[in-house]
């Protein structure tokens, strides 16, 4: 007769295994099997055998673990680049925010692509041919970050938080930053009282910090020879070269064929109007396209920003909510133009997800152009729009986020 083992939540938390690691998942985490359990490790690299201590066990078909020893290194393990997120350092004291720094940077971007093709593979049932394109800058992926918070913990000490945790952590550097904004971070100071410390490295006017709930101030952020007006608080891309290469990326996406200046072209999730003006650069300034965001001072800056071209305009609104009133007002005429038109959406981390996918599937666009910095959440809106009559005709990733496991894509969809 077999035995059965039972184990009750809770009694492996803090046991440590021997595991032997075997591919990579979503969120900067490998997989690895025990007992026909999947365990999910962090701060290991497929291919490798360590041991790991586990953190979670309150799920029947997996568990969590922190790798606390390598016993054979993959061959692409590396000294991390960031001595504060180190293996060399207890689980709950490593930094987080580099959580691939311990691998070599072509083999991150090699594994990047893994989970981006895996994720549009079992999600879409899409059979994708990308290659995780690198940005300029240091060849170790350091250097590029120009926005960093700095949590402060009940000393006033800031630092960020420990991988997975809200736990903050005293470091000495922040290597992903620019030398610009490390040379302002004010590591070792103390900020009692305070939440976190925001410090930026805008394009122009130089590097500066944003304590607590101090009032915003309009700063200027550079893409070739444009500028963009926003609040120092408001969102923009941290690599200091991800908006000019999205801008291109958006602007090469765009099938010209299919384009159409006098359409009702949309651009949802807009921030600033960085790819609205991407779109109006490429086809002139008689284009007609619409910026769409939900946060009203970014809109504010976005019809400042894109004042030159005649036929843009920005509004407030939701997207699903904007979308789908669209779609219940416009007319005959309207309905044309929106047939004929080119969507560029640019959403969370979430993804635009059903309610949008299915207003903009009822609109029929001629192309989505999606920017996409969640490999998953594009596969399942992939998927839904497959459903609904689009296919993905172009796929391209970029290394936003050098030593992290994050990846942007830009892809094209067109109507069938």
């Amino acid at each position: 007769m077999l035995g059965v083992w039972v184990i009750r939540v809770g009694e492996m938390l803090g046991q440590e295994l021997e595991l032997e690691v075997t591919n990579v998942a979503h969120g900067g985490i490998s997989v690895a099997r025990t007992d026909g359990r999947v365990v999910f490790v962090s701060d290991a690299i497929p291919g490798e055998r360590v041991v790991a201590r586990i953190t979670e066990d309150s799920k029947k078909s997996f568990w969590r673990a922190e790798t606390v020893r390598v016993i054979t290194p993959s061959e692409h393990r590396q000294p991390h680049i960031w001595s504060a997120a180190s293996i060399d350092r207890a689980p709950e004291d490593r930094a987080g925010g580099a959580e691939f720094g311990h691998i070599e940077i072509g083999h991150q971007r090699e594994l990047k692509r893994q989970v981006l093709t895996d994720s549009l593979k079992r999600m879409a049932g899409v059979d994708a041919d990308v290659t995780v394109e690198a940005l300029p800058g240091n060849a170790d992926g350091t250097g590029w970050r120009t926005r960093v918070r700095l949590h402060v913990d009940e000393s006033g000490r800031p630092g960020p938080f420990a991988a997975r945790s809200h736990r903050v952590i005293e470091v000495r550097d922040l290597p992903l930053a620019t030398a610009a904004l490390q040379e302002v971070a004010p590591l070792g100071d103390l900020f009692p009282g305070e939440e976190h410390i925001d410090v930026l490295d805008p394009s122009t006017g130089g590097a500066r910090l944003i304590v607590g709930r101090q009032k915003s101030m309009p700063i200027r952020e550079r893409v070739g020879d444009r500028e963009f007006r926003l609040d120092d608080d408001g969102f923009w891309q941290v690599h200091t070269h991800a908006a000019e290469t999205l801008s291109r990326a958006v602007q090469d996406a765009i099938d010209e064929a299919l384009f159409d200046p006098r359409a009702h072209n949309l651009d949802l999730y807009g921030g600033v109007g960085l790819l609205a003006a991407a779109v109006g650069d490429r086809f002139g300034e008689t284009t007609r396209i619409t910026s769409v965001e939900s946060d009203p001072r970014a809109t504010e800056y976005a019809g400042e920003n894109l004042s030159e071209w005649v036929g843009a305009r920005a509004e407030t609104g939701r997207v699903e909510r904007w979308v789908a009133a669209l779609a219940a007002s416009a007319g005959a005429g309207e309905k044309a133009r929106l047939r004929e038109a080119t969507v560029v959406l640019d959403p969370p981390r979430s993804g635009a997800g059903k309610e949008v996918v299915n207003a903009l599937a009822g609109l029929q666009p001629a192309q989505l152009i999606y920017v996409a910095c969640d490999p998953v959440a594009l596969a399942r809106d992939v998927g839904l729009l497959q459903e609904r009559g689009y296919h993905l005709d172009r796929l391209r990733a970029f290394d936003l986020f050098p030593n992290t496991h994050h990846v942007e894509a830009v892809a094209r969809l067109v109507r069938a």
